[in-house]
This record gives structure tokens, C-alpha cells and sequence, in this order.
């Protein structure tokens, strides 16, 4: 029954088994989509960890970042072309159990399930130290549970406030990006008041283009992926939208190449107006820019972009953590009671359950941030390239049989299939090896395959006595 693709061929095809209609509410629009898409991944990992990217590359990161992106792009192509093929959403995690069955499925959606409540805990405790920055008087604490009382509201709410406050909140960190170009180009051209053209020389002055050769490249890229991460709410999301197959394919085209664009141009611009060694650690290397070129309040301003785009990672992981659990439940591979949905087609028992366990992760992170915490943290470190292997293997499974079974729902196709993802697969192995000769990357990735073995054997458990059921009945 898995390995079939689903015969209706409307909008509404169950993600899970047979055909019965997805009871979630189709509240998103198609700008909703995009620009979840645009500013899924613009977060605190680009405007303040690209700094330790560059400490480890210098002019070198643009190199990183365009390796990490094309990675990440390819990908979002191949998740795009299964989502918009079988909107689904559990996304993903619905097209791994078809490809491979259901401990595939279990697998991939208990893992990110996991990783999207705990990184949830991160960004809460980030947005509470920048609130208590500004307000002393009131807790850190009390910030967090700020925080997570409104989202869980707006969560709870019909599925369109989630769209509108991903839509606003996406809105703001494309146009500071947008900004931060523009400021940053005239700068490098001596346009601005009180600037000199500096034009390229910064790129090879200073050590020259790679002063850590390509190992300080390659430490990049593992320094830089993960902040890609965040590229697949968008297909989550899309089942929710009036028109799946179309929104999920226009959110898909629209956003790989610009946020490409985003993340690989605010590097060259970074490395080109300042010298690369001129970056402080611990600072964002858009306030230093913003500094140098004579931006007022440069560090407040920032200040606010990183603090919005923490509430939006908050937000969005929030839907989509809610979201994968409920799917979870659709396929019988989580608690059933998690199936309630509200008159307004909002699986209310999803989103709580998903932020109870999020309160529990702020709750360690503000008590043990440098012991129970950070073992958790690792834990989850590198599930996200778990995560994509998986969708790379399913990709090449289902590409195949809906070729044979449905062609026509091929709306959206991966490039060079099926070359470029096997080399994309080949790419992610490269950075699992990486991983483990980096001093740094490697206590990580042991934990995270620590947790991924642990998860595994729960699903290999489940396979056994699925298959022993019926001979003890």
C-alpha cells in the first residue's frame, strides 16, 4: 500500500494511507508561501554565526556559502518535486515511508519533530536575552513565556495568522538584506559620504582570496550549512494552501536561487567593503560593515532584524513541528489523540503537544544551558543532513515510479535526474566524513548519530511486531 502512488489526483489527496481528505484547513496563499520561502532560512545563523564562517575562510566563505547553497538548493528541488507531485503535510516524512516504508517515514519525521522543538528552545532563550537587553525590568523568563503564549495563540488560531506573521516577519528580513546590499555596494564603490572605492582588493588583500587555504574553506562550509536549514517548512506548509500542487512548485522556483542570492551576495559584499580581519568575534560582521561605513545605531538596528528573525524561526518551527506530529498520527506512528482538529481545521493538540515539549527545552536551556541542554542541542546538531540524505533516497525511488504511474503530476522536476542527485548525496556523504575528522563537528555528529541509531531501532521494534501481529492474533 506504501509504494503506490495516490490515485486522486486532487489538491486533497491524504498524505498518509488510501485516499480520504486532509482534514487541515487550506488557509495559506501563495504569498504566504513565497516569502516563507524567501525568509525561511534568512535567521540569526546568517546575520550573526556567518562571523565564525569567516574567522575560518576570510574571503573564502563566498566559496563556502555557494558550495553549502547549491547543496541546499538541489535539495529544495527535490523535496519540490515529490511536494508538488504529493502535497502532503508531513512532507518528507509521507514521501519516505512511500519510497522506503514506513520505518523510513517514522524515522525522518520523530527526528525532525525532535530537532524543530529543541531548536525551538534556542531561539526563545535568544529573543528573551535581546528583549531583556532592551527592558531590564522584566525576566528573561518572563520573555520567554512571552513568547511562546503568543505563537502558541497565533498557532492555535486559524492557519492564516501563522501565514501573516511568517509573511510580515519574512517581509522585514528580505528588505534588511536588500538594504544591507545596496548600503553595502555603494560603499564598496565610495558612493557613500565619507567612503573610499575599495572595489575588489579586500578580496585578495590580507592573506590573499583562500588565507586558509581550501581547509579553511571546507571548514566553512560546515560551519555555514546548517543555517539552510528551515527550506523545508515550505512544503509542510504548502498542503495547507488552496492550490498545493501550484503554490508548492511557485514557492519552490521562487526562493532557491534568490535566498542563493541572499546569503552568497551578503558575503562578497561583507569581505569586499571591510578587510576580512577586521571582523570581531562574538559581532555580527553586518554591524561591523554597518559600523564602518557610518550607519547610526548600526548595533540597535541589527539588533532588531536578528531579534524578528529569531521570532519567525520560532513561529515557523512551531507550524512545522506541529505539523510533522500530526502527520505522524495520520499514519498511525504517533498518539492518535494528536488527530483533533478545530472547527477551523487547526490540529490543536499537535501544536500543544509540540510546544509542550518546547516549554521543557527552555525550560533546561535557561537551567543547564552548558550541560543537559547541550547534550540535547548535539543530539540534533546534524539530523538535518539526515534529513535531506533521506529526502536525496526517496527522491530517486518515487522520481521512477511516478515516471511509470502518474507522469503528469511531474509539475516540478529535479535538474539533471538522475546525475545530480546522486552527486548531491555524494556531496552530503563528503560533509558526514568532514564532520567527523573536525574536532569541532565531530562530538556532534557522534550524538547525532547517536540519536538517529536510537530512534532506528524504536522504528526497527515496531516493524517486527507490526509483522508478528497478525500470526499471534
Amino acid at each position: 500500500m506504501h509504494d503506490q502512488i495516490p490515485s486522486d489526483t486532487s489538491a486533497k489527496a491524504a498524505p498518509g494511507r488510501g485516499t480520504a481528505e486532509e482534514p487541515l484547513a487550506a488557509g495559506l496563499k501563495q504569498r504566504h508561501l513565497t516569502m516563507l520561502g524567501l525568509g525561511g532560512v534568512i535567521g540569526a545563523g546568517l546575520f550573526v554565526g556567518s562571523g565564525a564562517g569567516i574567522a575560518l575562510a576570510g574571503p573564502g566563505i563566498v566559496v563556502s556559502y555557494l558550495i553549502a547553497g547549491v547543496i541546499a538548493m538541489c535539495v529544495m528541488r527535490m523535496l519540490g518535486e515529490m511536494s508538488a507531485a504529493m502535497p502532503a503535510s508531513g512532507s518528507f516524512s509521507v514521501h519516505a515511508e512511500r519510497a522506503l516504508g514506513r520505518w523510513a517515514g517514522f524515522s525522518v519525521g520523530w527526528l525532525y519533530w525532535f530537532l524543530l522543538v529543541v531548536v525551538l528552545a534556542v531561539e526563545a532563550t535568544g529573543a528573551a536575552q535581546i528583549a531583556n537587553g532592551w527592558v531590564p525590568a522584566v525576566p528573561q523568563w518572563a520573555w520567554v513565556l512571552g513568547f511562546m503564549v503568543l505563537f502558541t495563540g497565533s498557532n492555535l488560531a486559524a492557519v492564516r495568522n501563522f501565514g501573516e506573521f511568517e509573511f510580515w516577519f519574512a517581509a522585514l528580513k528580505v528588505f534588511a538584506i536588500v538594504a544591507f546590499l545596496a548600503l553595502g555596494l555603494l560603499a564598496i564603490f565610495g558612493v557613500l559620504p565619507d567612503t573610499e572605492p575599495v572595489g575588489l582588493a579586500n578580496l585578495t588583500d590580507h592573506g590573499g582570496f583562500l588565507p586558509g587555504g581550501w581547509q579553511g574553506v571546507v571548514s566553512g562550509v560546515l560551519a555555514v550549512i546548517f543555517a539552510f536549514g528551515g527550506l523545508e517548512v515550505v512544503t509542510i506548509a504548502a498542503a495547507e494552501s488552496d492550490d498545493p500542487v501550484r503554490s508548492v512548485a511557485r514557492a519552490v522556483r521562487s526562493s532557491v536561487l534568490r535566498i542563493l542570492f541572499f546569503y552568497v551576495g551578503s558575503m562578497l559584499v561583507i569581505v569586499a567593503a571591510l578587510p576580512w580581519t577586521a571582523q570581531k568575534a562574538g559581532l555580527s560582521p553586518y554591524v561591523t560593515v554597518l559600523d564602518r561605513i557610518g550607519v547610526p545605531s548600526a548595533g540597535q538596528i541589527m539588533n532588531i532584524v536578528v531579534f524578528v528573525a529569531l521570532l519567525s524561526a520560532l513561529n515557523a518551527n512551531l507550524y512545522g513541528s506541529s505539523r510533522m506530529i500530526f502527520s505522524l498520527a495520520e499514519r498511525g506512528e504517533a498518539p492518535a489523540f494528536l488527530l483533533k482538529v478545530s472547527g477551523s481545521g487547526v490540529p490543536r493538540r499537535a501544536v500543544l503537544a509540540s510546544v509542550a515539549f518546547g516549554f521543557v527545552s527552555v525550560l533546561l536551556n535557561l537551567k543547564w544551558p552548558d550541560s543537559v541542554f547541550l547534550y540535547m542541542l548535539n543530539a540534533v546538531g546534524a539530523v538535518l543532513l539526515f534529513v535531506w540524505a533521506l529526502i536525496a533516497v526517496s527522491q530517486l525511488r518515487l522520481r521512477r515510479r511516478i515516471e511509470r504511474e502518474a507522469p503528469e503530476r511531474l509539475v516540478l522536476r529535479m535538474w539533471l535526474f538522475p546525475g545530480l542527485t546522486w552527486l548531491t548525496l555524494a556531496a552530503m556523504a563528503v560533509v558526514f566524513v568532514l564532520m567527523l575528522t573536525d574536532d569541532t563537528a565531530r562530538p556532534q555528529l557522534l550524538w547525532s548519530l547517536g540519536a538517529s541509531a536510537l530512534v532506528l531501532a524504536v522504528a526497527g521494534l515496531r516493524e517486527l511486531r507490526a509483522r508478528r501481529g497478525p500470526v499471534n492474533s
